[in-house]
């Protein structure tokens, strides 16, 4: 595993949450994320998590994070490649219906 845990701007309108998301990481994660929403050019943001190596339900708190600073910026925001285990998460936790998952 990596220690790197990141959200980067893979394009415009496009993040990639990268490594390990938990309570060591969220806070950190969160506003770096928040920041590169309001940001973006795109008013459709694409959250891609496929290099999410591990995610507590921090994951799941930084992508509803996500989901209300891109409305508040009168964004909308997608999410791309839901590791199992988040989904696992939202599923049991019952967040799997409200979190805006992308084909």
């Amino acid at each position: 595993m990596t220690t790197d845990s990141v959200i980067r701007q893979q394009a415009d309108g496009v993040l990639q949450l990268v490594g390990v998301l938990d309570f060591r990481t969220g806070a950190a994660l969160r506003d770096e994320g928040e920041k590169l929403i309001r940001a973006a050019a795109a008013s459709n943001v694409v959250v891609d998590c496929a290099e999410v190596e591990h995610s507590s339900s921090v994951g799941l708190s930084l992508l509803l994070a996500y989901m209300r600073v891109a409305k508040q910026a009168g964004k909308t925001l997608a999410v791309r490649a839901l590791p199992v285990e988040m989904r696992q998460i939202a599923e049991v936790s019952g967040l799997l219906a409200i979190l805006p998952l992308q084909a």
